[in-house]
């Protein structure tokens, strides 16, 4: 076996696996923290508390999957916001002055600021929907509606920062 191919193989890999990781997360090397602002809500009719729960669940998000740690300020990679609407409409007209399905849309305003990579800066807004039907009360299922559409874009915003998206 000719060990120069062999060696030249591995380095090979070794260089494509430091411009590569296999999670697709892109994170500079310098970035060791992140802090979260908590989320306002500026939403109207919207549950008190949606804003603070926005923001664990991307603080959640963020820890569980990047190699970040959480500061409660200052950090390399600063995230704040706010919850701008919380809106339920109808989809679906029926006959009569009723519709099959509701719909339920969200929409948060995001900024991330990097202190490593500054031009690497962004403020999006990010929206997403569920929709559920009339014979279901709101108040039932909002709590489920909600973490199926954070879900969401939290998936957005965690690609957005930190896959090149």
């Amino acid at each position: 076996m000719n060990w120069t191919k062999y060696f030249f193989g591995i380095a090979v890999l070794l260089s494509f696996y430091s411009c590569y990781t296999f999670t697709g997360i892109s994170i500079p090397d310098e970035a060791k923290t992140f802090s979260i602002t908590e989320f306002e809500n500026r939403a109207f009719n919207a549950p008190p508390n949606l804003g603070n729960t926005f923001s664990e669940s991307l603080k959640d998000k963020v820890r569980n999957e990047s190699k970040l740690t959480y500061a409660v300020s200052d950090g390399d990679i600063q995230f704040k916001g706010s919850v701008i609407s919380f809106d339920v409409s109808s989809v679906a007209p029926t006959a009569g002055e009723r519709s099959a399905f509701s719909r339920l849309t969200i929409n948060v305003s995001v900024e991330y600021d990097s202190t490593v990579e500054e031009d690497a800066s962004w403020k999006q807004n990010f929206s997403f929907f569920q929709d559920y039907g009339n014979e279901e009360n709101l108040l039932d299922i909002q709590d489920e509606l909600i973490d199926a559409i954070y879900a969401q874009i939290l998936e957005d915003i965690f690609n957005k920062a930190f896959t090149n998206w």
